[in-house]
């Protein structure tokens, strides 16, 4: 059977890849420790030495809009193109092509659509910077096979937050009766309190950092019974108007399993938004 030889949430802060790679002179004050804490973030997935990375993220109106929003969707394509035109022009984001792992998204799709999870699936699912910047940031070789699981965070009816804990369950169920004796990381990335276009999208600690800081603790004792006793999908109205992104990180919650502290966890304030990353590793931290 496989290993789920790493569980990792993050946010996906498109202007890393900008702020990183900027001449020194240019970058903005911040971007040293931001780099500091990714490299370090980076060496949790290094250490797990993966094979196949399967990627939680959320297509932000690219491909998918508010008439065709598939709930929770695989990808099972054989290469993967990223990103999109607006990516590159606004967070200078690099095109990218992705190797697939259409036996993975095979069975996952089979064997979730078995269990009760009704899928979509996609043969030209083209990903965006939610797949593509934790690759920037975790695995910028870009040379492990992928496969994407898409799910609605932004377009109405959305599922309700208990569903997402229940994917993340069922995907690292999943992961772990492959037939193979190859090594998954499981990635998921998410938001906390995020304002896209309102008042308080640059405020000088983002949007709400009582509930960043609440969000914080409950992803990084992965204290699910905590997080669901709060959060619904009123409230997530209230940190921010982009904050149900908050619900792939209990998704994410899901796969490390109920009360599991994360072996790893660090967090940077920026201007406008709470930054955080988290590493389980479910059979022990690697040598």
């Amino acid at each position: 059977m496989a290993t789920v030889a790493a569980v990792i949430a993050s946010t996906h802060h498109p202007f890393y890849y900008r702020a990183s790679t900027s001449p020194p002179e240019t970058r903005p004050p911040f971007a040293d420790e931001w780099v500091a804490k990714i490299t370090a973030f980076r060496e949790t997935l290094t250490r797990a030495r993966p094979d196949v990375l399967l990627m939680v993220g959320s297509d932000h109106f690219h491909q998918l809009w508010l008439d065709n929003m598939p709930q929770f969707l695989i990808g099972k394509a054989p290469f993967y193109d990223a990103n999109y035109y607006n990516e590159e022009r606004e967070f200078g984001l690099p095109r990218m092509c992705l190797r697939g792992h259409e036996e993975l998204s095979t069975f996952l799709l089979r064997q979730g659509l078995d269990a009760g999870f009704d899928f979509a699936f996609s043969n030209e699912l083209r990903i965006d910077h939610s797949v593509t910047c934790p690759i920037i940031t975790l695995r910028p070789e870009a040379d492990l096979p992928i496969v994407p699981v898409y799910t609605n965070i932004f377009a109405p009816p959305l599922p309700q937050p208990k569903r997402f804990v229940e994917l993340g369950r069922l995907l690292r169920r999943l992961v772990e009766e492959w037939p193979s004796e190859q090594r998954v990381a499981i990635i998921g990335t998410g938001h906390l309190s995020l304002e896209l276009g309102g008042p308080r999208q640059f405020g000088p600690h983002g949007p709400d950092p009582e509930f960043d800081r609440k969000a914080v603790d409950w992803i990084a004792r992965s204290d699910v019974d905590g997080a669901l006793r709060e959060v619904t999908l009123d409230s997530l109205w209230i940190p921010g108007n982009a904050t149900h992104g908050f619900m792939d990180f209990l998704l994410m919650m899901g796969v490390a399993g109920d009360n599991v502290k994360a072996d790893y966890v660090d967090s940077l304030d920026l201007f406008h938004t709470m930054e955080a990353y988290f590493t389980w590793y479910p059979d022990g931290s690697p040598a």
